[in-house]
C-alpha cells in the first residue's frame, strides 16, 4: 500500500473529444503485440501471477479526449482513415494509444427517453479509430447507452464483430469490468474502464449488474476497486480510464478528488480520465500519475478559448514506474484536434502545467 498525500478538498471538474489524417505507417512496436481483448464477450485467460522480467523496457502509452462522430464528424467516417485527421500521426507513434467513444454504436434503436443529447455512429468508427492508431476505447460514459438496451446490444455485436477492444461496457458485470490486457516491451499493462457520471435517472438501466448489461460504473466503488486490485495481482502497469467531473469546471470535483487515491491504494499506477469538455490538471499523487481531465478531442462543437483546448498526454512507463509526461496541445478545428506549433504551442504546455495548480497533484512523484 502507498502513502497518500493529504489532499485539499475542492470542487470541480473534466473532458470530451479527438482527430487524424496521416500515413497507415503503424510503429514496429505496435505491430508485434501480442493481440488485446477482443471484445467484451470474450474471456481471457489471466497470467499466473509472477515477478516482472527482467527483460522490460520502457513503453509509452497516449490519451485523447472524448471522442463522437455526430453532426459535421458524421461525414468524416465516409473515409475512416482520415476521420481523425491529422492527430492520429501522435498517436500511432506510441506503442499504446487510447480515447473515450462517448457514443452509442448503433445505427437504429431509441433515443434515452428525455435526454437532450443522444449520440450514435455506425460500426465504421471502430475502423475509424483502428486507422488512427487507437488500440483500446473506454465506452463507460453517460452516452455509452443513448441508444438504451437495444443500441447496447447494437454495440456489443458490433464490438465482437469488429474485434476492436473496449472496456467499461459488456453483456454483464463481469465483462463490464475486464480490463483490456496488453504486454509491451515486457511490461504487462491492464486497462480498466468505468463511469463516475450517469443521469439519475438511467443510473440503474444504465450500470452492469451480475445478469444484466450495461456499462461499469464507478459509483459502485467497491466493484471498481475489487477490479484494479484483481488487475493488480498479475499486471506491471495497472490504468483506470475514468469518466468523471463537472461540466466546464476547471478543477477537480469533491467525487473526483476521493476516488482517486482510493483507486492508487487498491493498486492503479496511472487514473486518466474526462468528460468536462474542458481540460483540467494532470501530475503525480505519490507514485501514481493522475490525469483530471483531458476535454474533447473529435467533438462537432467547440469554442477556441474553452472547450476547443486539447490536446494528447503521453506517459513513458516502466512496469510500475511512470517516468516521464508529454503534453501535446492541439486545437479543434472542423471538429478534430489540429496539433499546435511555434510560440502558440509553448504557451500551450505552460498553460496545460499551470492547471495542476489546484489539483494537489505534483510535478514529480
Amino acid at each position: 500500500m502507498r502513502l497518500l498525500r493529504a489532499l485539499p478538498v475542492l470542487v470541480v471538474a473534466a473532458s470530451l473529444a479527438a482527430c487524424s489524417a496521416v500515413p497507415e505507417r503503424v510503429p514496429q512496436s505496435k505491430r508485434m503485440q501480442p493481440q488485446a481483448l477482443a471484445s467484451p464477450q470474450a474471456e481471457p485467460t489471466e497470467t499466473p501471477s509472477a515477478e516482472p522480467t527482467p527483460e522490460q523496457r520502457p513503453y509509452t502509452i497516449s490519451f485523447g479526449g472524448d471522442v463522437h462522430f455526430e453532426g459535421m464528424l458524421r461525414g468524416r467516417l465516409s473515409n475512416p482513415g482520415t476521420a481523425l485527421g491529422p492527430i492520429a500521426g501522435v498517436l500511432r507513434e506510441s506503442d499504446l494509444a487510447m480515447v473515450n467513444l462517448e457514443t452509442a454504436i448503433t445505427t437504429g434503436g431509441t433515443p434515452a427517453p428525455g435526454k437532450q443529447y443522444t449520440f450514435r455512429a455506425p460500426p465504421s468508427a471502430f475502423t475509424a479509430l483502428k486507422k488512427a492508431g487507437v488500440d483500446v476505447a473506454s465506452m463507460a460514459n453517460n452516452h455509452g447507452m443513448d441508444y438504451m438496451e437495444s443500441g447496447l446490444a447494437d454495440s456489443l455485436a458490433a464490438i465482437g464483430r469488429s474485434k476492436f477492444p473496449v472496456v467499461g461496457i459488456g453483456k454483464d458485470a463481469a465483462q463490464a469490468y475486464k480490463p483490456f490486457r496488453r504486454t509491451v516491451n515486457g511490461n504487462r499493462v491492464a486497462i480498466i474502464g468505468a463511469t463516475q457520471v450517469l443521469d439519475a435517472e438511467f443510473i440503474q438501466s444504465w450500470t452492469a449488474t451480475a445478469d444484466k448489461g450495461g456499462l461499469a460504473s464507478a459509483k459502485e466503488e467497491a466493484a471498481l476497486l475489487k477490479a484494479v486490485r484483481k488487475a493488480r495481482k498479475n499486471s506491471d502497469t495497472v490504468i483506470v480510464h475514468l469518466h468523471w467531473g463537472t461540466e466546464m469546471q476547471k478543477c477537480p470535483n469533491e467525487a473526483q478528488r476521493s476516488l482517486a487515491p482510493k483507486l492508487v491504494e487498491a493498486g492503479a499506477d496511472v487514473v486518466v480520465g474526462g468528460h468536462a469538455h474542458i481540460l483540467l490538471g494532470a501530475g503525480y499523487l505519490d507514485d501514481a500519475y493522475v490525469s483530471y481531465g483531458l476535454g474533447n478531442f473529435v467533438f462537432y462543437n467547440s469554442n477556441p478559448a474553452t472547450t476547443g483546448r486539447t490536446g494528447v498526454l503521453t506517459l513513458t512507463i516502466k512496469g510500475r514506474k511512470v517516468l516521464k509526461d508529454r503534453w501535446t496541445p492541439a486545437t479543434i478545428q472542423a471538429g478534430v484536434p489540429v496539433a499546435m506549433t511555434g510560440a502558440a504551442r509553448t504557451r500551450a504546455i505552460a498553460d496545460w502545467k499551470d492547471l495542476r495548480a489546484c489539483t494537489g497533484l505534483a510535478a514529480r512523484p
